[in-house]
């Protein structure tokens, strides 16, 4: 069991803006925090009780260069939000892990002892009283420690994060920061402009489960893990039969898992509608470009749909072009369309819920099922330069998930292959490990299904 020993609120360290920032991309999230997980190995020439110091004071001088972080969300009408940039604080919780060393965690799947490593959100309070940022110090016997840190998708979005996370470590080594982020949200409110060519069917209801639902709904966090080897060979099968398309690794890997995904729930309805969301940093997909430094949520979601029986009974390559579309929809004036769409919604939970479910901070009744899938990549995420002083991390990854159907694509530590964590229905996840592995090495056969 892990035990809270101390919890600290860091304030920034200099007077910041007293300003309100409002976004319309970041209306669309939720104000759930995302749970980042560092892992750092025993260090010989360092004391964790005094490095919980210098996290303190070095995130306090982070906080003053990205001083939304230490602000709050407040309600607007419509069920929007903004951004009080009030240096109300973080909030540094210090604890200690005593029954189990680092190694005992195997590979951090993001359940039970591992997720005590983030720290607990607590959203019964009023959103104006909810840090965007909690991080958590956990000490082990070992000697080694881990970093736990709840950023708040209402505020920020994953590149933002992982700037703001190698900014605190760059301060944490007594480093100097040279370059300031860029707050201004009206930079990606501006692009806003109406266009009739695109219905945003992402923002739309997903496609209902329409089998039977199973009385154990139960949701199992997995770790699955592909060598460079095993990517290869996906990324071969993948473009199998397509001259000019070269897919990326993050769509080879995508399209395989909503084919085992599907494959996993399939229950004799091959017309059941699925749908495959995934996440676009549209920084550099604007014309022009949105500032390198922009510290707000630029990520937008697009979608590709298909029922089970196309997905199964066609090759990789079918899923893999799927994605690879959804991926190229969002160009610049897509994500100006998405802007002006989301302006007009007048019911902003509606879209909350349409782009979120069946996230359990979205959707409170009994579970319905659900046949899509959501993948969100962490890959190339700078995760190395979070070197606080303890050395490099060497693991990195999501610290806790409980919605189902969502999966994380990460770079392994260690090498060239891909870290992939996925929440199903736990009747699901063996059938999903089984075809995750077979379907590397054979195509299977609908027939036999």
């Amino acid at each position: 069991m892990v035990s809270i020993q101390s919890r600290y609120t860091v304030f920034p360290s200099d007077t910041t803006p007293n300003e309100t920032l409002f976004s319309l991309c970041e209306q669309i999230k939720l104000r759930t925090h995302a749970p980042l997980l560092y892992v750092f190995k025993p260090h010989p020439h360092h004391d964790a009780s005094t490095f919980l110091n210098t996290l303190r004071h070095s995130l306090s001088q982070a906080l003053t260069i990205y001083y939304p972080v230490a602000g709050r969300l407040r309600w607007i009408q419509g069920g929007r939000w903004e951004l009080h940039c009030n240096a109300k604080g973080a909030q540094l919780l210090e604890a200690i892990c005593k029954d189990v060393t680092l190694d005992d965690l195997d590979d951090f799947v993001p359940t039970h002892l591992v997720s005590q490593l983030i720290p607990n959100i607590d959203y019964d309070v009023p959103i104006e009283d909810t840090p965007l940022l909690v991080a958590q110090l956990t000490r082990f016997p070992c000697g080694g420690v881990t970093i736990g840190a709840a950023l708040c998708r209402g505020a920020i979005d994953g590149i933002a994060t992982m700037r703001f996370m190698n900014t605190w470590a760059k301060l944490a080594r007594g480093e100097n920061i040279e370059r300031a982020p860029c707050h201004d949200r009206n930079v990606l409110n501006s692009y806003k402009a109406h266009s009739g060519l695109h219905d945003h069917s992402e923002f739309h209801p997903p496609p209902p489960w329409l089998g039977p639902l199973e009385k154990d709904t139960k949701v199992a966090v997995a770790i699955v893990k592909l060598t460079g080897e095993q990517v290869k060979k996906l990324k071969h099968k993948g473009n199998s039969g397509s001259s000019s398309q070269r897919y990326s690794t993050f769509e080879v890997i995508s399209g395989h898992l909503w084919r085992c995904v599907s494959k996993a729930r399939y229950a004799g309805k091959r017309e059941q509608p699925t749908r495959l969301t995934t996440l676009v940093n549209c920084r550099h997909r604007m014309k022009p470009p949105l500032p390198e430094d922009y510290a707000g949520n630029t990520a937008f979601p697009t979608m590709t749909a298909c029922s089970f029986g196309e997905i199964m009974e066609r090759p990789l390559s079918y899923a893999v072009g799927n994605v690879r579309a959804a991926i190229e929809r969002v160009t610049g004036e897509f994500v100006e369309s998405a802007l002006d769409y989301i302006d007009k919604e007048k019911d902003m939970n509606l879209i909350r819920y349409n782009f979120h479910y069946p996230a359990p901070s979205v959707h409170k009744g009994a579970y319905k099922g659900n046949p899509n899938l959501f993948v969100v990549s962490w890959m190339n995420f700078s995760f190395k330069d979070a070197d606080f002083g303890w050395g490099e991390p060497v693991y990195f990854g999501p610290g806790y998930m409980d919605s189902e159907g969502k999966a994380f694509l990460l770079n392994d530590a260690n090498g060239d292959g891909i870290i992939v964590a996925i929440s199903l229905q736990a009747s699901h996840m063996d059938a999903f490990k089984r075809f995750f592995y077979r379907d590397i090495e054979q195509e299977s056969l609908i027939s036999k299904l």
